[in-house]
């Protein structure tokens, strides 16, 4: 399934209330300053220093391998209009058999899509208030239709530090989320006493709500997963851009709660951790595995594509514990 009831509306939601939800910021534009300079690119990726590195990698005593990209296809549920294919072929071979005496024969593929699909990056060049993006840059002066000029995933050398999962179905005690629930300031750092983990500056910070069983569990429902989501609200969001936290995940499409807490409102805590703090936002990882192994500090590893100008890029993060 590709549209779904309530994404939809969204879309066009995002387009009508993006003055509205912008008016106090705009009033005030300290937020376009980045802490790290006016000519930073990579944000929160800043506080991936080697001492956090050395630090996050003593956090593997078991060596267990974690993959949190979730498997993604033409059927994956997508934020509107999102959509992708695959085609395989073998060039030139059709009529010969192969390369060489030899006969070496190979397939290659073609990609087609959109990279903001499936287990996502968010680059600092997606999230913005009224077209004026991290550390000031306006739309119209870097958002280039061959690709950003500015806060391109290329910019980013990957992103490693200490993981913490904050499992919220097991904090809210269900056995998944339902939508509309937004983890509030009170909630995340509830969450993270009740699990016995402290967070800190730098800190990955996924959450886990259970909510990719919709997509293989046995009650599957592909239309309920992409028409709204539980997540992170606007006072939780706060707190992880005060705490300085590197980048924020979750086991749903939009990482953040849908429908908003506020009627009329889109994606504010899009805004709150991108555009005003710099930290990258990470969508449909599959944190079940870590949840179900009560595995709440790891090694975070991701290595992104570097394609020149792109704002997202699918992923596959490994959590090493």
């Amino acid at each position: 399934m590709r549209v779904f009831n309530c994404t939809a509306a969204l879309a066009g939601l995002a387009l009508v209330a993006a003055t509205s939800l912008a008016h106090a910021d705009n009033h005030n534009h300290e937020w376009t300053e980045s802490r790290w300079g006016k000519d930073d690119q990579i944000g929160s990726a800043n506080l991936m220093t080697p001492e956090r590195v050395k630090l996050a990698a003593e956090l593997v005593t078991t060596g267990k391998v974690y993959s949190l990209g979730m498997i993604v296809g033409s059927d994956t549920p997508a934020f509107p209009p999102r959509s992708l294919s695959v085609t395989v072929l073998q060039p030139n071979q059709i009529t010969n058999s192969g390369l060489g005496e030899n006969a070496f024969t190979y397939n290659d593929d073609i990609f087609m899509g959109w990279l903001g699909i499936g287990p996502q990056i968010d680059g600092l060049g997606h999230a913005g208030i009224d077209h004026v993006y991290y550390n000031g840059h306006k739309a119209g002066d870097f958002a280039k239709a061959a690709g950003l000029t500015e806060l391109g995933l290329h910019n980013l050398p990957g992103l490693v530090g200490r993981g913490v999962l904050l499992d919220m179905a097991k904090f809210y005690g269900v056995d998944m989320v339902e939508e509309g629930k937004a983890y509030t300031a009170d909630d995340v750092k509830a969450a993270a006493a009740q699990q016995g983990v402290e967070l800190r500056e730098g800190d990955v910070v996924l959450f886990n709500s259970n909510w990719m069983n919709l997509l293989d569990g046995p009650n599957a429902d592909p239309k309920r997963f992409g028409a709204a989501e539980p997540g992170l609200g606007v006072s939780g969001a706060e707190y992880l851009a005060e705490l300085g936290v590197m980048a924020v995940g979750a086991d749903t499409w939009g990482m953040e709660v849908v429908p908003a807490e506020v009627e009329g409102e889109a994606f504010r805590a899009h805004q709150i951790l991108q555009p005003q703090n710099g930290i990258y936002i990470l969508e449909n990882m599959d944190t079940r595995e870590l949840a179900k192994d009560e595995a709440y500090e790891f090694l975070f590893v991701l290595g992104q594509a570097r394609l020149k100008g792109a704002v997202q890029m699918i992923i596959n993060p490994i959590a090493i514990r």
